[in-house]
């Protein structure tokens, strides 16, 4: 035990002193984003030359932050949402090159660049960055969560479901349960302030992460989604479930139920209700 904890304050030590540099590989990638973004001809009724141009960022994206991640941490493989996994599983960077694709085909300025180290499963470091506004979220696990390098302080524990604003996304990949997730957003609704769905999960859960959003419900996400905000939600101090109120499993479980400590027990309650 004693070993794994010095291990794990050398890694530490590693990951903050890798910081800048993974900071400059993500905004060169969010760099070459901006530069294709609105390319297409507004409304453009193209739709085959749109996909094929996102797709094609998509992919140069991901190669760009593969380039530039993988010479920083000895034995770590990689796992991005267009060329699936390589190398180690165990100490692993999960990258979604561009999450709010679907945005970014559209024109509209909301999508996002999301990078994490993940060690037997468990995030210990992580970048979010939204391109546009070049609003950036960052974590080494136990060194606190910081918003444009400045700290964030931790959320707040008394703020009330009554109060809260919800987030969540459209079960486009979960035919089986979107009835499910109608009701649900029915009840959620008028239990707080109102919901939003902004089409990019990694900003959600950092926006949540940062306490600007109070709950976030969505199912099927995948762990290059949300394994960076994950990290980002439990170091300041969001609680973090599956719909059974386990600790959420990124690898396999099916929905995420995320909130400040006062309004989860509320959601957990509404979604494993309409989800059970």
């Amino acid at each position: 035990t004693t070993a794994r904890s010095e291990q794990a304050s050398v890694m530490q030590d590693h990951l903050v002193s890798i910081l800048p540099k993974c900071l400059e590989v993500v905004a060169r990638a969010a760099a070459f984003q901006l530069q294709h973004f609105r390319s297409m001809p507004a409304g453009s009724d193209d739709q085959k030359a749109a996909r094929e141009m996102v797709s094609f960022v998509d992919v140069e994206t991901e190669k760009i932050l593969f380039d530039g991640l993988m010479p920083l941490v000895d034995g770590a493989g990689f796992f991005g949402e267009e060329s699936g996994k390589t190398g180690s599983q165990e100490l692993v960077w999960i990258v979604d090159p561009l999450d709010g694709t679907t945005n970014y085909l559209s024109g509209l300025d909301h999508f996002s660049i999301s990078i994490a180290l993940v060690h037997y499963g468990h995030p210990i470091f992580g970048i979010v960055h939204k391109p546009m506004t070049k609003e950036t979220w960052s974590c080494v696990k136990g060194k606190g969560l910081y918003f444009n390098a400045k700290p964030v302080s931790k959320v707040s524990t008394t703020l009330a479901a009554k109060d809260a604003l919800f987030v969540t996304g459209f079960p486009y990949r979960s035919q089986d349960i979107a009835k499910n997730f109608f009701t649900c957003a029915d009840e959620v609704l008028v239990t707080g302030r109102g919901i939003r769905r902004t089409g990019s999960a990694a900003l959600d859960v950092s926006n949540l992460s940062a306490g600007w959003y109070q709950g976030f419900w969505e199912s099927d996400l995948q762990a290059y989604d949300i394994a960076a905000g994950m990290l980002f939600m439990q170091e300041n101090g969001c609680i973090v479930t599956n719909n059974n109120g386990q600790p959420y499993d990124m690898f396999n479980d099916r929905i995420m139920v995320a909130a400040l400590p006062a309004v989860h027990p509320t959601l957990l309650s509404i979604v494993s209700k309409h989800y059970a």
